[in-house]
């Protein structure tokens, strides 16, 4: 009699020719970070986060009309300690505002400098267009993982800067993007935002119309501040565990 596999094992997983590589960029990822822990550097992880308007107003599109939304980006950084006692930046992002803020990573490594020390920050890279096509220069595939200027929306970050200060830029391969506490901490911040956006409303009405004012700083800067210390050291637990996982895996 003929044995049916059940529907939830029938995934398939599909294994490139660039698995080997990026499991060496991890681990030389996770062996530089570990050596400047153990050197005395203190772990930040800095990024941003794009939140869309209709994320914060509610609007529903599913009617199928397409409307541009304007985006907002958060930029900030948090270690096992909670964020960082720096003043996170809001860029509003479209076709009106697309410059980068040169001088906010020197301000950033200066306040992290008086604030732990010296540091190791770590970036989330952007996914590059050359790992998704086969390379032929096999000797190039055999070269060690070397971080780079990261360039964010809105801000680029620079080894050099960074050594200016005493600190280290390490790049988080984009693969091992879950790696990052960060991601787990902007996904609080944006379920924050849908269940107590309403809470932020203003409503004012005159003779002809009816207007709504949202309150988006105070409502960015609560959802921060929910996602307290103690919250932060369970995500960044979570990642050292992946992080002692894999070191004994592919090590």
């Amino acid at each position: 009699m003929p044995h049916f596999a059940n529907s939830l094992l029938r995934n398939i997983i599909i294994r490139s020719q660039f698995d080997s590589i990026k499991k060496k960029q991890c681990l030389q990822y996770l062996k530089t970070l570990r050596m400047l822990q153990y050197d005395g550097f203190k772990t930040v992880y800095f990024g941003e986060t794009n939140i869309q308007e209709n994320l914060v107003t509610g609007d529903d599109f599913s009617d199928g009309y397409f409307m541009q939304n304007p985006n907002w980006c958060v930029v900030h950084a948090g270690s096992s300690q909670g964020w960082v006692p720096w003043k996170y930046r809001m860029f509003l992002r479209d076709e009106l505002c697309n410059k980068q803020e040169d001088n906010l990573f020197f301000e950033f490594c200066d306040v992290v400098r008086k604030a732990y020390g010296k540091c190791a920050i770590v970036v989330k890279e952007k996914k590059q267009r050359e790992e998704l096509r086969p390379k032929e220069d096999k000797e190039a595939e055999a070269q060690p993982y070397i971080p780079t200027v990261i360039k964010l929306t809105s801000i680029t970050c620079c080894p050099e800067v960074a050594k200016s200060y005493g600190h280290e830029l390490l790049s988080l391969p984009s693969f091992y993007n879950y790696l990052n506490p960060l991601d787990s901490a902007w996904s609080s911040l944006k379920w924050f935002i849908i269940n107590n956006r309403k809470e932020f409303c203003l409503q004012s009405i005159d003779s002809v119309y009816s207007y709504q004012y949202i309150l988006l700083s105070d409502l960015i800067s609560k959802g921060i501040e929910r996602i307290n210390p103690s919250k932060w050291k369970t995500i960044t637990n979570k990642v050292r565990r992946w992080e002692n996982y894999y070191l004994g895996k592919f090590s």
